[in-house]
């Protein structure tokens, strides 16, 4: 068995009593107690997710822009210098082979990844660079920085006390920052319905970096607390966020995830004062879903009871199967279970009564809208 790969802040996490789990091939904390008291502490305060483990890649080249345009399915050319977008990179049927975020630099993109698709993207856009015949340098930058996500309504005054310069970006943009010795990259973005941000540095700063940003952390009023993967499950599900692996992969499409958003089918198109844009992978698959419609949909369901439904769950409507369940939890913030699924294309809507299994017996369940939470 090959040995599971640590980051950074693998000490700091053995310090706080962290339990690991293997995920995607990296050791990594799930929780440091209790899965409920982090993920509460993020929702009313802050809360601090090491997620080195995503993968982080350089694109730099000739033919860097036009290289991107055509793997990914939202248009990017018009990005500003310091802004971050949200894309997915697909295969020629059009099914999800990752979700990204985009990262423009004056001199380079960066395409911030899920750690269990890195290397199939870094082949699958290698094999792209090769039949294009493009200048396009890759360069995987995972194991030599590493990443951290401050989360939670709290997190952008604390921040306020470092740097008054990024509680005034917007959504999805980034700064660059030199705090004391550190150089950051901090971007306005996340993964938990929560406000805050996502900080990029070089691997070797991250011990400094933690003790920096979690000083007071053993302070039972701390601000911002320490959380592992269980709280940043349940936290993106509440959000209504799809996680690969789950509502995503390559026999789902983008549109029947409710993806649409992050797919420009007319980005090829000419526009005056601009730079050609080509078709990308899985662009022709895409388009043909839009106009005869995607035959699936993401519904959220509110299940009775206090039992969880789990991934692969059965979903009916009276005595007909008509989809199964991609993520399930029992909401710490709604106080129910909840749960994600895929169901045929206007074979239920918001309101309407289904039934899911949970385990070896059944719940009822209602559909409700995406997401289950919204921050006030």
């Amino acid at each position: 068995m090959a040995q599971l790969l640590q980051t950074p802040f693998r000490k700091f996490h053995e310090q706080h009593g962290a339990k690991f789990v293997d995920f995607a091939g990296w050791d990594m904390p799930l929780h440091y107690g209790s899965i409920t008291a982090e993920h509460e502490q993020c929702r009313h305060s802050g809360a601090l997710f090491d997620v080195s483990h995503m993968g982080r890649v350089s694109v730099t080249g000739r033919h860097a822009r036009k290289f991107l345009e055509s793997v990914l399915t939202r248009k990017i050319s018009d990005m500003d210098e310091k802004q971050c977008r949200y894309s997915l990179v697909c295969n020629e049927q059009g099914g999800v082979l990752d979700d990204v975020i985009v990262y423009r630099f004056d001199d380079h993109w960066l395409l911030v990844v899920n750690a269990s698709n890195r290397l199939k993207l870094l082949d699958h856009f290698h094999r792209q660079i090769e039949s294009q015949g493009v200048t396009v340098r890759l360069e995987d930058l995972t194991p030599k920085t590493a990443m951290v996500a401050l989360q939670g309504p709290k997190v952008m005054e604390k921040i306020g006390q470092f740097s008054k310069e990024i509680p005034t970006l917007g959504r999805y943009r980034f700064a660059i920052k030199n705090l004391m010795i550190l150089k950051m990259t901090v971007s306005r973005t996340g993964y938990t319905g929560e406000d805050g941000v996502e900080i990029m540095m070089g691997a070797n700063m991250a011990g400094m970096a933690v003790k920096l940003l979690l000083k007071d952390a053993s302070e039972e009023n701390a601000v911002i607390k320490p959380a592992g993967l269980g709280a940043r499950d349940s936290l993106r599900l509440e959000a209504g966020m799809p996680l690969y692996g789950h509502e995503l992969h390559e026999g789902i499409d983008p549109l029947s995830a409710g993806l649409g958003f992050a797919v420009s089918l007319n980005k090829h198109e000419p526009v005056e004062g601009q730079p050609p844009v080509p078709r990308f992978v899985g662009q022709d698959a895409l388009e043909k879903l839009a106009s005869d419609g995607p035959p699936k949909q993401l519904i959220g369901l509110k299940v009775d009871g206090k039992r969880t439904p789990r991934q692969g769950a059965e979903v009916k409507q009276g005595d007909s199967a008509i989809g199964e369940v991609t993520s399930g939890c029992s909401s710490p913030t709604l106080g129910h279970p909840i749960a994600m699924a895929y169901a045929p294309r206007d074979a239920v809507g918001v309101g309407e009564s289904l039934q899911v299994a949970v385990g070896s017996s059944v719940a009822e369940a209602e559909v409700v809208e995406l997401p289950f939470y919204k921050a006030s």
